[in-house]
């Protein structure tokens, strides 16, 4: 009986692996709801696998060791493997799912400087964080490892580890204390500041193109921002930069996050309802603003709303606070000073709102509806959001063939 055991044991794994095999040559094809082709392992051949009540294949191992046992072949095991990866890990529909995104490892490993598949084994790198495989490559002979982050003391999981601690209120040096007490790694403060800043610029490049696409009400309202310039009592808000936001009523989710230093004017109202609009992708039927005279020019020019071709409407909140308020935006505008609060100041402004930005869209979750803005328009992120962001990000931005992980950016 114990040996029984175990060799069905030894075929199971077996079929596994010969599943994750057929995965990476080519997706299965949906014939209807209950019917699947599954391209064969070693041939141009596709078996078809169906499931009404149970699984079955026309394939001979079905047939022979499989029927009527309860047991699954390499063909309905690849189903159940792809089922259950792409439940898992739906991505925004904006984004194309690739198999290659979706499988456990990537389809080909290529030598980062020539491309080259002809790539060998080559020893082991040992780290503070574990120990890396090495490779060699046959055509160029370079030596290297398969990262998607490459020339940082760590990897992708502490850099988003950093940011989310960041965002969340620590300090660089908070965080730079947590990794040599938990992970026994020194790394400085300003490396992980250098991460912070690096790739929360990386990850709002790849943010600007998931577009939402929502067509209600927006809120924009600005707010000042504590800066590094050195105070001056003739001055009080000469320490200030202003800060605009525009974001949707409804879902939440910020549409623009634009720091226009010490200027207020007009012009800058209309560049940030011009930056929102180009993240959205539609117009909004009304915008929601204080007293600010500079907002009605600002919506007139960014949408030409003047005459017949007037397409937003512009509310202002003065006199109509209970009918209409702007508490969405001003509820926002209390969490980013907060955040702001222990920090007495930034250096790089726009930088940090980038960061915020992404840390508020696709990571921060409600806490009545545990969900994220993203979440609530249809571009929510599942499984880690920071590492999934980044790994995107850096196949979005990186404009060489890529190599290893980079190609692995669903993150469970």
């Amino acid at each position: 009986m114990i040996n029984t055991q175990e060799y069905i044991k030894n075929f199971s794994e077996w079929r596994n692996e010969r599943a994750k095999a057929i995965l990476q040559k080519g997706e299965p094809q949906a014939l209807d709801e209950f019917t699947y082709l599954v391209p064969s392992q070693n041939s141009d051949r596709k078996y078809k696998v169906t499931h009404i009540d149970a699984y079955s294949c026309e394939c001979e191992d079905f047939k022979r060791r499989c029927a009527g046992k309860n047991l699954y072949c390499k063909h309905i095991k690849a189903i159940l493997l792809f089922e259950k990866i792409k439940a898992k890990y739906e991505v925004e529909p904006q984004v194309e799912r690739e198999i290659e995104l979706i499988i456990d490892t990537p389809q080909k490993d290529l030598c980062p400087d020539c491309q080259s598949e002809n790539l060998i084994k080559s020893g082991k790198r040992k780290t503070k964080i574990g120990t890396k495989q090495r490779y060699e490559c046959r055509d160029c002979k370079k030596r290297f490892v398969l990262t998607p982050i490459k020339n940082i003391k760590g990897n992708a999981k502490l850099v988003c580890l950093a940011m989310d601690c960041y965002y969340r209120g620590l300090s660089y040096r908070d965080i730079s204390h947590q990794f040599e007490q938990f992970y026994n790694l020194k790394i400085s403060h300003v490396t992980i500041r250098d991460w912070v800043l690096k790739f929360g610029n990386i990850m709002e490049k790849y943010s600007e193109k998931i577009q939402p696409q929502i067509k209600g009400v927006w809120n924009a309202d600005e707010t000042l921002i504590l800066t590094k310039r050195g105070k001056d009592k003739k001055n009080p808000n000469k320490n200030f930069d202003y800060v605009w936001n525009v974001m949707d009523n409804k879902t939440k989710f910020l549409l623009a996050s634009e720091c226009s230093g010490r200027s207020r004017s007009k012009k800058d109202a209309q560049h940030v309802f011009e930056v929102a609009h180009k993240q959205n992708g539609k117009i909004p039927y009304q915008i929601i603003t204080d007293r600010y005279a500079g907002y009605q020019d600002g919506v007139r020019k960014a949408f030409r709303n003047w005459g017949n071709e007037r397409k937003v409407k512009h509310t202002s909140i003065v006199g109509k606070r209970k009918i209409i308020n702007n508490n969405a935006i001003e509820s926002h505008h209390s969490h980013q000073k907060e955040f702001h609060k222990v920090r007495r100041g930034v250096t790089d402004v726009q930088s940090y709102q980038d960061g915020f930005k992404i840390f508020h869209n696709f990571v921060r979750k409600n806490a009545r509806q545990n969900l994220t803005p993203a979440d609530k328009c249809g571009i929510g992120l599942k499984g880690n959001a920071w590492e999934t962001l980044l790994l995107n990000s850096i196949k979005y931005n990186n404009s060489r063939n890529l190599t290893g992980e980079e190609k692995n950016v669903i993150t469970p």
